[in-house]
This record gives C-alpha cells, sequence and structure tokens, in this order.
C-alpha cells in the first residue's frame, strides 16, 4: 500500500506552490484588509489550468484526476484560503454540476469559458431557511410556455457577484414536492445580486446574497432532470466535501509551519520557547492532524479516481480535516501569544479563515450523521 502521491502529482505540486508563492502569498495580506476579489490572478489560475484539472480535453480540460485538483486546493490554500475555496467552489460547485448534468448544448455554451478559468460559476442551494433542509426551500419556479418565472431568493452564495461571473444555478420549487436545478446568466432581468457579506474570515473570496424577482429564462435552461435538482447536487457535494477537507489541510500545514518558525525564534528566559514542552507538544499534536488529515483527503480522493464509492470517505476526511484546522489555527495563535491577537500575523487571518470550513459544503452535524447512517444506525 502507498503512502504517498506519485512523481507526477509531486511535480504538479512543485508548479503551483512555485506560482503561489509568487503570485498570490505577496498580495494576501493586502486583500484581506481590503476585501478585495482579485481577478486578475485568478485569470491567472486558469492560465495555469487549474479550474480544467478533472475535466476532459474536449472541454479545454487538462484531463487530470481528482487527486490533481485536491493537490491545487491544498497548495493554494496554505497561502491564501479565499483564493482555496474560489477555485474549489468554481470547480466544484460552478463547472461540475453542468459537466455532469448538462444537456450538450448547455456543455458547448457555458464549460469553454468556466473550464478555461475566464469565467466564474456559482451554485445557489442555501436560503435563509434551507440549507442542510433543503426540502425547505421556497425559491419558485413556474413554467409559463416556454420560460421558467423565478421568484425568492438565496444566500451565502460563492463566486456569486465577481466581475467573472457568468452564471449561477439554483434549485428551486418547480412543483409542490419537487425541487429542479435551472441555470440563469449573470445579468438576466429580474435577477439581483445583493452587495458582498461582511465576513469573519475568507476576506478576498466574494459571498453575496441573490434575489429573484419575476426572473424569466428560457426552459431549456432546466440543468438535468426535473424533479430532481437537490438529488443531482448531494451527488456533487461528495466531491466538494473532499476538496474542501483539501483546503483544510493547507491550513493546517501553514499553521504547522508558522508556529514551529515561531517556537524556534522567539526566545523567553533565555531560550526558544519550542524548549519548553508546553509548547513543543502543541507543535506535535498539529504535526498529527496534518498528517491524519493528508492521509484521510488522499484516501478519499483516490477513491473517487477508482471510480469506487465515496460517500463515507468524504464525509469522514471533511469532518476531521476541517475541525483539525480550527484547533490547528487556535493553537498556532496560542503559540505566537499576543503576536498572534495582533491582525499583522498571519495567523490571525488563518484563524478568522479557519472557522466556515467547519460550516460550508456541509457542517460537521450533518458529516457525523452521513457517517452515522454509514455505519447502519437509525439516525434521523
Amino acid at each position: 500500500m502507498r503512502f504517498e502521491l506519485d512523481e507526477q502529482h509531486e511535480a504538479f505540486r512543485k508548479v503551483v506552490r512555485e506560482f503561489a508563492a509568487a503570485e498570490i502569498a505577496p498580495h494576501s495580506k493586502q486583500w484581506d484588509e481590503a476585501e478585495e476579489f482579485p481577478c486578475a490572478t485568478v485569470l491567472q489560475m486558469g492560465e495555469l489550468g487549474l479550474f480544467g484539472l478533472p475535466f476532459p480535453e474536449e472541454f479545454g480540460g487538462m484531463g487530470g484526476d481528482f487527486t490533481s485538483l485536491c493537490v491545487a486546493i491544498e497548495e493554494i490554500g496554505r497561502v491564501d484560503q479565499s483564493l482555496g475555496i474560489t477555485l474549489e467552489a468554481g470547480v466544484g460547485l460552478g463547472i461540475n454540476p453542468i459537466f455532469t448534468f448538462g444537456s450538450a448544448e448547455q456543455k458547448a455554451e457555458y464549460l469553454p469559458e468556466l473550464i478555461a478559468g475566464k469565467k466564474l460559476a456559482a451554485f445557489g442551494l442555501t436560503e435563509d431557511e434551507a440549507g442542510s433542509d433543503a426540502a425547505a426551500t421556497r425559491t419558485r419556479a413556474e413554467l409559463d410556455g416556454d420560460e421558467w418565472v423565478i421568484n425568492g431568493s438565496k444566500a451565502f452564495i460563492t463566486n456569486a457577484g465577481t466581475d467573472l461571473t457568468s452564471l449561477v444555478t439554483i434549485t428551486a420549487r418547480t412543483g409542490d414536492s419537487e425541487i429542479s436545478a435551472i441555470i440563469v446568466p449573470r445579468g438576466t432581468a429580474g435577477f439581483e445580486v445583493e452587495p458582498a457579506y461582511r465576513k469573519m474570515g475568507w476576506h478576498a473570496s466574494d459571498t453575496r446574497g441573490l434575489v429573484f424577482r419575476d426572473c424569466r429564462v428560457p426552459a431549456a435552461n432546466l440543468l438535468g432532470t426535473r424533479g430532481r435538482g437537490f438529488r443531482q447536487f448531494l451527488s456533487v457535494l461528495d466531491d466538494g466535501r473532499i476538496a474542501i477537507a483539501a483546503l483544510a489541510l493547507g491550513l493546517t500545514e501553514r499553521c504547522l509551519e508558522l508556529a514551529v518558525e515561531y517556537a524556534k525564534t522567539r526566545h523567553t528566559f533565555g531560550r526558544p520557547i519550542g524548549a519548553n514542552q508546553g509548547i513543543a507538544f502543541q507543535c506535535a499534536d498539529v504535526q498529527v492532524m496534518a498528517d491524519a488529515s493528508r492521509a484521510l483527503v488522499y484516501r478519499a480522493a483516490a477513491l473517487k479516481d477508482a471510480g469506487r464509492p465515496i460517500k463515507q470517505a468524504a464525509a469522514v476526511a471533511k469532518l476531521y480535516a476541517t475541525e483539525a484546522a480550527v484547533s490547528a489555527s487556535r493553537i498556532a495563535t496560542q503559540v505566537f501569544g499576543g503576536a498572534g491577537f495582533i491582525e499583522d500575523s498571519e495567523v490571525a487571518r488563518l484563524y478568522r479563515d479557519a472557522k466556515v470550513l467547519e460550516i460550508g459544503e456541509g457542517t460537521s452535524e450533518i458529516q457525523r450523521l452521513v457517517i452515522s447512517r454509514g455505519l447502519g444506525l437509525p439516525v434521523i
């Protein structure tokens, strides 16, 4: 049994790491402070092929595997979580539903620019009272001749309002007991993108609410099968959970690097603070978290690439890696002491960015529910 990625994946990691160090890391602090979405850098990520990693060459993709995508998200996430989630959501929530369920016409129209990273797509599932409980969806779409008329709203949608955003796929009630997915292009009359949220973390990521008021789109914009929108979303969400775990892994690794470096160079009472067991043992704990997270992430990615069931492995990876990232950021901040509480410290940004990892694309509670059911327990 192999416990390391192959040479091809490691060579790719080096390319992404060098790109992240040169083009992202020097600007992350500035973007975070200004709450600025860096369109030019996202376009560079597209030119590097990151948005097309797991998609076939016939659509302009790289023809790579899911493991390569996780490597890219991990490396981008090490230096900037906002750019990491932009990539993760752009691929997993933006492109993947259209690639998986779109008609030939929809794929031909939307995929080339999305896969090239020239445009971004978003997915609108969450509402003020419907997230994990997607059955509570209130947004409605009624068929009027050859058009869908959409009314409702969505909340906390990533990549929904950038200058690169071209469309949002939303879930809406198309009948009393059915939820369908519908593509809504940016600029459609009746489609309003609300101002960006002021968030605790992910300051350079775009997150907004959406409003639909008698918004009309062609009937042909139905994505996949009518009435199966939520089931379709669940089928692509497992991929996203592995990718979020990879993002969390990147954060944990960076916390470890920073904590160890500081523990070696910060001196008290005439010696480095890392000479104290209280500090050294905390760093050791983060090393364990990083190693365990890495094993779970790439085990789940390998299962995905092998075409094997991933629901349980994805939930386990997402649960552990995201909770580990929150713990790692707390520990790193503690190692830095007062310096870690100052916004100029990178660990302060990591601490702020970490928490949402336990929430987005399925909360920790939902992961525990999925895992429990996978164990055969009759959990309701």
